[in-house]
């Protein structure tokens, strides 16, 4: 198995595996119970209460996840190298290449600015999903208020 494919996705999968469950697991443990049976109450089905309750609720963990697992798995160069014998490339590879064996410093920083950028735009991702899930916890109950006369 050494020296393909599996054995770097393998690999990764190993190393950052972790970093994916622990952030899903903290989301899923403040999950209330009493919002899927308020779902079930208003009749949402499994699938509704799925999309409608549950994805919004946990997305900010998930981006987290993604956040954690992705900068890392592009930059991994060394796992390509180890145990895929240098045949599989990642991006972290071909910036090591760039800079270290073909000395092509300007393709090798444009390469790395495009993964900063796109680590910039999954932030902003979170940031987004964060805002609006605390939007929606923080709007005030409708409760009809009393009027005197």
């Amino acid at each position: 198995m050494l020296y393909t494919e599996g054995a770097v996705i393998f690999g990764l999968v190993y190393l950052l595996l972790p970093f994916m469950i622990l952030p899903l697991h903290a989301v899923f443990e403040d999950l209330r119970p009493e919002l899927l049976l308020a779902s079930r109450d208003l009749g949402a089905g499994r699938l509704a209460t799925f999309v409608h309750v549950i994805v919004p609720l946990t997305l900010p963990g998930a981006i987290a996840g993604v956040l954690l697992v992705l900068l890392p798995a592009m930059g991994m160069f060394y796992v390509a190298d180890v145990l895929g014998g240098a045949k599989n490339l990642l991006v972290g590879n071909i910036i090591k290449d760039q800079f270290l064996d073909a000395r092509d410093w300007p393709f090798g920083a444009a390469a790395s600015v495009l993964l900063t950028a796109a680590m910039a735009l999954l932030l902003w991702a979170y940031h987004l999903s964060r805002g609006r899930l605390g939007e929606a916890l923080s709007r005030p109950e409708t409760t009809p208020r009393e009027t005197t006369p």
